[in-house]
């Protein structure tokens, strides 16, 4: 019977015209009598359809269904046929009908704004007939229903929806109801993915790809919401649903009935002060639910470097981040460098003890950090993070010698950085002040470990035994460069004499400003720290166009009588002559050889050459 009828509508498809499908749409809206055409206006909400006929039916069956909205009965109830039920009348078996005509209409609404067929125009409708319905549709209170089946729906779309996102971002994400709504829904999706993910396990490739997909939507809704206000106080919020009132998401379907009944009108009110407070519980349990999820690469470092600031300032309780950035910490390179901030944020603000803090640090502290995308706040917090003067002498020097051996490895715009740090270590830690120039004069191995206990406050494992009095031999760096372990490190049996070498770097503002380095730094009253700020995202470029504004009031110049004849004068290396002779040159690969053997023979006998 069905098919007999769908083949009947898709008949009278065929054979509709626009101005007849508008004449269909008067006539419903003029009387019941003509109700029969609520089910052929209904098919041409397809995503099928063209796009006129789609808008000229979606008008009137909007203009039909406003009215009828508050007195249809809830979507899971069905109509009665005992002869003892006092349901069982025509008017609430055709308000039934009504009901399951609607929720078809919100179906066929969702599948024309996810599909591609649509154009932008057509969807920017649909999202407007769909958020009205969301706003009227349940007796003038908001309808949670509808908006979470939409918005789910938009998250588990296979196709781009980010046109449908950023729609719904621009119009309707500054009303603090439906952001309100936003959070629960996510949370909702987020616990239902999470234990798919469990019940599957690692069986099915398609399942973890789809959850990809879900993940990637969910983030982008996520950061599309504006940041949370900071004061609940504020009173004009703007709300989408006029009455204030709302209607929770059902755990169940069978326990909805039974939670209407229930609901108390006081409990349920969202007044703009008592929705400001309990947007903070929503805000925090969706994005704790979110980032439980097994989140893609990209989705995780795109969280990671937006999270102390969107996220942590505007939760509940921030240390419920804990593990989650202790977690990203531990995994080493760029990701621990992106989770620096939220978990410093995190140590500094809301008490979290993190005992192998330093230490983890110590090993980011390579090459490619110099390099790396997010380095200018990396030493920013960097140098926060060094700031305490409570720091232990020995996790000071090995910072500072650290770094001080990165400065030969590291680009012009990192050494600039590197002397910048190690300035203001050495100003904040006036004991490890003995690095910048250390004289050995022949004290034992003893003598010196004994000295190093006292400035380290009795820590040194370098593993040295004390009753064996041994020199130390000149010219040897008893610094550890590939030790991770700030302690075992030497640190303070070493010197900056890596420091030393920047004063003849090839690039003229580093060794500029390791001049700033000769100060006594010690005497804090006529130093001052410098800002990393100024260096941290420093390149060649920058380099090079301060070097070109720089004013020079003496410029060196190379000047010469006659035109040089070769590269450098028989005047600067006495002793020596530079002959060529042309015609050895022509006789092939035979006296290139003699002239190797000749030059091997005369470094072999180079003592005996005659001195001018």
């Amino acid at each position: 019977m069905a098919s007999i009828l769908s083949k009947r509508q898709k008949k009278k498809q065929k054979n509709t015209t626009l101005s007849h499908l508008k004449t269909l749409g008067h006539q419903l809206l003029s009387s019941r009598t003509h109700i029969n055409n609520l089910p052929l206006l209904l098919s041409f909400v397809s995503p099928t359809s063209p796009p006129q006929y789609v808008l000229e039916s979606l008008l009137s069956l909007q203009s039909f269904f406003t009215p009828f909205l508050p007195d249809l009965p809830p979507s899971s109830s069905k109509p009665s046929f005992s002869l003892n039920d006092s349901q069982d009348d025509p008017e609430f078996i055709f308000r039934t009908w009504l009901r399951s005509k609607f929720d078809e209409f919100v179906k066929s609404l969702i599948d024309v704004s996810l599909s591609p067929q649509s154009d932008e125009t057509l969807k920017e409708v649909v999202l407007d007939t769909i958020m009205e319905f969301v706003k009227v549709g349940n007796k003038g209170k908001f309808h949670s229903a509808i908006y979470h089946r939409f918005l789910h729906s938009i998250v588990h779309s296979t196709i781009p929806v980010d046109f449908l996102i950023d729609l719904l971002g621009s119009k309707y994400f500054k009303y603090m109801d439906i952001r309100y709504f936003t959070y629960i829904s996510l949370e909702k999706i987020a616990r239902t993915l999470d234990s798919k993910d469990i019940s599957d396990g690692n069986n099915e490739n398609s399942s973890r790809q789809s959850t990809e997909h879900v993940i990637h939507k969910m983030h982008y809704v996520l950061s599309c919401m504006p940041l949370l206000e900071d004061s609940v106080e504020k009173t004009d919020y703007k709300m989408w649903s006029g009455s204030g009132e709302y209607e929770e998401l059902p755990k169940n379907q069978k326990a909805e009935d039974q939670e209407n009944k229930k609901e108390k009108h006081n409990d349920k009110m969202l007044s703009p002060t008592n929705i400001a407070k309990r947007m903070k519980l929503k805000f925090t349990k969706a994005w704790i639910s979110f980032l439980r999820l097994p989140l893609p690469l990209d989705v995780y470092k795109a969280v990671l470097v937006s999270l102390h600031e969107a996220v942590i300032p505007y939760l509940s309780n921030p240390i419920m981040l804990c593990d989650f950035l202790t977690r990203s910490y531990d995994i080493g390179g760029v990701t621990s460098v992106m989770a620096l901030s939220s978990l410093f944020i995190l140590m500094t603000q809301h008490g979290l003890e993190y005992p192998n803090f330093y230490e983890k640090l110590y090993v980011l502290l390579v090459p490619s950090i110099f390099m790396a995308k997010h380095r200018a706040k990396f030493f920013q917090l960097l140098d926060s993070c060094l700031k305490s003067p409570l720091l232990p002498a020995y996790l000071a020097a090995a910072f500072a010698k650290k770094l001080s051996r990165l400065s030969i490895l590291v680009p012009p715009s990192g050494a600039l950085v590197i002397v910048a740090l190690i300035h203001n270590l050495l100003r904040r830690h006036p004991s490890i002040n003995c690095l910048v120039h250390r004289e050995y004069v022949g004290e034992t191995a003893k003598n010196d470990k004994e000295a190093e206990e006292r400035i380290a406050d009795g820590t040194d494992d370098s593993g040295t035994s004390a009753d064996i009095s041994v020199r130390k031999p000149p010219g040897i760096d008893h610094f550890n460069y590939e030790e991770i372990d700030p302690r075992k490190s030497n640190a303070m049996r070493s010197s900056l004499w890596e420091i030393d070498t920047l004063r003849h770097h090839y690039c003229p503002p580093v060794s500029r400003f390791v001049l700033s380095l000769e100060n006594d730094l010690t005497v804090r009253a006529k130093t001052t720290e410098i800002s990393i700020k100024d260096f941290s995202s420093g390149s060649y470029a920058t380099i090079f166009g301060e070097e070109i504004r720089r004013r020079v009031k003496q410029v060196p110049l190379a000047f010469y009588k006659a035109t040089p004849t070769s590269l450098f004068s028989e005047s600067e290396f006495a002793g020596w002559t530079f002959k060529f002779e042309a015609g050895k040159r022509k006789n092939g690969g035979a006296d290139e050889n003699e002239t190797v053997k000749a030059l091997d023979q005369s470094n072999h006998g180079s003592a005996k050459r005659t001195r001018t």
